[in-house]
């Protein structure tokens, strides 16, 4: 039965993340910071979609992160990409982006790098 829960929950999440991807769409002026987070790890991706280019990238498995990840939980590990993924983008010449949470829920993690984005100086 768990496995019938988890492919309905995957579709549901697809099923949202479809729908905002109708409205959401990143361009080469204001491109867009996409998050995914599995049960270990979370992925930023910032991506020019009329390009087709990913920009500038961060997650939790990064060997420049690991070492700074040690001891932290992953709504804190979060935190540190989102402000990570936003000093890249700053060095990249990103200065905002269109926030897509990817299906998943404001809370959390995802919340998380959010906040750590716009503490580094992103604007969402």
């Amino acid at each position: 039965m768990a496995d019938i829960t988890g492919r309905k929950k995957y579709a549901a999440r697809k099923r949202r993340h479809r729908r905002v991807r109708k409205r959401v769409s990143g361009t080469a002026a204001r491109p867009r910071m996409n998050i995914f987070r599995s049960n270990t790890n979370t992925f930023v991706q910032v991506i020019d979609d009329v390009a087709g280019r990913t920009l500038v990238s961060c997650s939790t498995i990064d060997k420049e992160l690991t070492p700074d990840l040690a001891d932290k939980s992953k709504v804190e590990a979060a935190k540190l990409v989102g402000q990570t993924v936003a000093a890249r983008a700053k060095a990249a010449g990103i200065e905002t982006v269109v926030f897509d949470r990817g299906g998943f829920k404001y809370t959390g993690r995802v919340a998380a790098v959010a906040q750590g984005a716009r503490e580094a100086g992103l604007q969402l």
